[in-house]
């Protein structure tokens, strides 16, 4: 621990107590946790802390410095993306006495750093010094978004996590993360993306980081610059998929080279000189931004040079990554637990989940294009064992392709052509398998299911029901 870098640093301490969906018996979730983590003053009974830290919170409370007291906080505006969250006190003495921080600016390589907060294993505030040593686009762990982000050689432990990370005496980012398999290395959220975050509170505007929705490949080599009318000096990246429902649909198409974006002239391998000073990559450019502002994107296409505008949306993908504070939609017909593929739904795989998930579903995640008639994937995700159903329980996590011929472009449609079903009820998954369930036998059973497995209903509140009807209750038995 250092020298205090201010007198009263005000920072405090996050008490968190939440409860996760449980994505294995997704009608229910799993016991309440508690977990501790910081956050600083930015205002009147406001503070500002990491959105990890209060994910999925159900009672959130804040402690001072030297202060036993904690005062109960509400989350009145959380960004996912970026990693960020706003807390308001419901006591308005709370913040009496300190004095709200400012937000500074995006710090230079090898200023020195004060990372204030509450790591585990002690109970007093923690003060390390360190020095910026990296400013590039990074993953952020909590949501997969590639933002800009700061590292810093100073450790960031849990419980450091939401707290401000200081310069100079003013908050120049938010500490998120620990770099894996390195000491004393940490990231944290930069001022920018803070100073962003909070504009957007006090305008009202929505807190997610709007996206582009392209995926797209270098243009390095010469015949492929070649084949697509590049000229000497031409530079760019090839636009190879557009998301359905982004930014960029409608807009940018397949074999567009996108030259430059929001003014910023992109590089063969995807990188831009952000604010003047850091080559990193274009996606950096979106951090900058609201949703629903609008920005320019110079292209070219079929060997002719335009500029288009794109009015940014949420960022959108066939597999969703972020799916806090709400629960997941699951759908049950004949003892066939049906599901949406989420990230959060990948994760019942483990820490390592990345590796130890079917391999399709990993490929659908990274790579999978969403598409008008396939904005969902569903998957069967597990057999509760019925009569009706024997023999179709290795068929669990498979991906469903088709119903009775036709392929659902989301849960939602899936469920509304089940509930239409007469006789027959034909899955077609990806494995090549064929599930078939007589309708009227399967909807007979759903009483002895629901029952049997202490389910409550046979769908999520959030899936249409047949006909209007409310869904399908268990009967104790």
């Amino acid at each position: 621990a250092k020298r205090n870098p201010m007198p009263n640093p005000p920072v405090v301490r996050v008490y968190s107590t939440y409860q996760d969906p449980d994505y294995e018996s997704p009608w229910q979730k799993v016991a309440p946790r508690g977990s501790t983590g910081s956050g600083v003053v930015v205002g009147p009974r406001e503070i500002l802390t990491g959105a990890h830290v209060v994910a999925n919170a159900t009672f959130v409370q804040v402690q001072k410095i030297a202060d036993p007291a904690k005062a109960p906080a509400q989350v009145v505006a959380i960004s996912h993306d970026c990693d960020l969250a706003l807390l308001r006190l419901e006591d308005r003495n709370f913040t009496r006495g300190l004095r709200p921080a400012r937000i500074g600016n995006l710090p230079m390589l090898r200023d020195a750093v004060q990372v204030v907060g509450y790591p585990i294993g002690g109970e007093e505030v923690s003060i390390t010094e360190g020095v910026v040593s990296r400013i590039e686009v990074q993953r952020y762990e909590h949501s997969q978004r590639h933002l800009l982000a700061v590292t810093v050689d100073a450790a960031i432990n849990d419980g450091n996590s939401g707290g401000p990370v200081f310069a100079r005496g003013k908050v120049v980012g938010i500490a998120f993360q620990s770099l894996p398999d390195a000491e004393n290395i940490g990231e944290m959220v930069p001022a920018p993306i803070l100073q962003k975050f909070l504009a957007g509170v006090r305008l009202g505007k929505a807190p997610e980081v709007p996206g582009i929705g392209i995926t797209t490949q270098p243009l390095e080599n010469p015949a492929l610059r070649a084949h697509f009318g590049m000229r000497r000096g031409d530079t760019g990246v090839l636009v190879t998929a557009v998301q359905y429902g982004s930014s960029a649909w409608g807009v940018l198409e397949p074999d567009d080279v996108l030259m430059q974006l929001d003014g910023l002239r992109i590089a063969d391998n995807g990188t831009v000189q952000y604010r003047g000073r850091f080559r990193c990559q274009f996606d950096a450019v979106v951090g900058d931004h609201h949703v629903g502002d609008t920005i320019q994107a110079r292209i070219l296409r079929h060997g002719r040079r335009c500029t288009v505008r794109l009015r940014l949306l949420p960022m959108v993908w066939l597999v969703p990554r972020t799916e806090f504070e709400r629960a997941p939609s699951w759908f049950l017909f004949g003892g066939l637990v049906f599901q949406r593929l989420t990230a959060e739904y990948l994760r019942i795989w483990g820490e390592h989940w990345w590796d130890k998930a079917p391999k399709e579903l990993l490929h659908l995640y990274h790579a999978g294009e969403r598409r008008p008639e396939r904005q969902e994937v569903v998957v069967l995700a597990q057999v509760l064992a019925d009569a009706v159903n024997v023999g179709y329980e290795p068929f669990a996590n498979d991906v469903v392709v088709a119903v009775n011929g036709h392929r659902p472009a989301h849960l939602g449609e899936f469920v509304q052509r089940i509930d239409e079903a007469v006789g027959e009820v034909v899955l077609q998954l990806s494995s090549g398998a064929k599930v078939l369930l007589d309708a009227g036998a399967a909807r007979a059973a759903h009483g002895r299911i629901l029952a049997r497995y202490r389910v409550p209903a046979d769908r999520s509140a959030d899936l249409p029901t047949k006909l209007g009807r409310r869904p399908v209750a268990s009967r104790r038995q």
